[in-house]
């Protein structure tokens, strides 16, 4: 990973995402606020309000496991907002199980496939779809407009999301998403206990038709990391200076705790820069190309270590209160306040 000129006298790095547009990001970071939408009904609230802290929690289901994991984790099994189900196989069709088996082995680095429908590539608006420089994904929420990144992606009201983005295709598969508003924890840093905050939300607007994103490509459920060690399947876009394939990647990997922080850290090669805010999921299910998020790629210094091996380990912050906070003020629509 290479340092970046200095700004106000101190180096910035981000590991992950596309140096050449840090400017510009930073100045789409000063973003204007100037939506006004009420809360829509959903998951069985059917109120239009606010939400509150607890009404989030049940509308999440419980939060304590029931299966042996940590407290916070998900119940396997469980059916999740929006029709994921939770760890519970699809079918016990025996193509479906090896299927999903071999997708769940531990692959040590990243391999291109065919994308999904809820992930895909952040860039700004007046440029060229290449230039994208961090990934996101579609996950759900009352209203079914809602994305999650890292917080060091700096999306202002700039930028578009491709989802399941194509490079060179005519037409994207799920077309081309305006981001409306970004929410991000203001004590957000690069690096210190700031780094274990580097998540971001941000609200799109709907399409022609009228469609929020998550009636068109599913969303994954945002779930609490159930502990520091998981099997994960981590889907992203490196920048296409990295990686001239310009495609999606995956992998599937075991993680661990990232020593003085409270975040994850992971194993797998070939995570460069544009892959801050790949999804960290869990009970990835092959049929429904769905699954339980319990981290984002980012955190310490943009998502992973100075030097040689910035592409080969990647970090990322544990789903705890914090970003459940931030949740629910992306949900409300206002201005988090720390």
């Amino acid at each position: 990973m290479n340092d970046l000129p200095n700004v106000v006298g101190v180096p910035v790095r981000f590991p992950r995402w596309s140096r050449a547009r840090w400017g510009r990001a930073t100045l789409a970071g000063l973003y204007v606020v100037v939506l006004a939408a009420a809360v829509p009904q959903a998951g069985g609230h059917g109120k239009d309000r606010s939400w509150s802290s607890e009404q989030a929690k049940r509308f999440w289901g419980p939060s304590d496991a029931s299966d042996g994991t940590a407290s916070g984790g998900t119940a396997s099994g469980g059916t999740a907002p929006g029709g994921t189900t939770s760890g519970a196989p699809a079918s016990d069709d025996a193509a479906d199980l090896d299927a999903r088996s071999e997708a769940q082995r531990i692959t040590g680095s990243a391999r291109h496939f065919g994308g999904v429908p809820s992930v895909g590539v952040l860039f700004y608006t007046g440029e060229d779809m290449k230039s994208h420089h961090c990934t996101a994904s579609v996950v759900h929420s009352p209203k079914g407009n809602l994305l999650v990144t890292a917080g060091h992606c700096s999306i202002g009201t700039d930028a578009a999301f491709v989802p399941d983005y194509q490079q060179g295709a005519k037409e994207q598969p799920y077309g081309v998403w305006t981001v409306d508003r970004t929410f991000v924890d203001p004590r957000r840093t690069d690096t210190g206990e700031g780094s274990d905050l580097d998540f971001a939300f941000a609200t799109v607007r709907p399409d022609a038709k009228g469609r929020q994103i998550e009636q068109v490509t599913g969303a994954n459920r945002l779930a609490r990391t159930p502990g520091f060690v998981n099997r994960v399947t981590v889907i992203g876009y490196p920048s296409a200076d990295d990686d001239p394939a310009d495609e999606a990647i995956r992998c599937t990997a075991l993680t661990s705790k990232l020593e003085s922080h409270n975040q994850l850290k992971m194993r797998c090669d070939g995570f460069f820069s544009g892959t801050s805010g790949s999804p960290w999921l869990v009970h990835f299910n092959e049929k429904t190309r769905s699954g339980d998020l319990v981290g984002v790629l980012g955190g310490l210094n943009g998502g992973g270590p100075d030097g040689d091996r910035s592409a080969q380990v990647s970090y990322s912050p544990v789903n705890d209160d914090e970003i459940f906070r931030l949740y629910v003020d992306a949900i409300n629509n206002r201005e988090p306040q720390r």
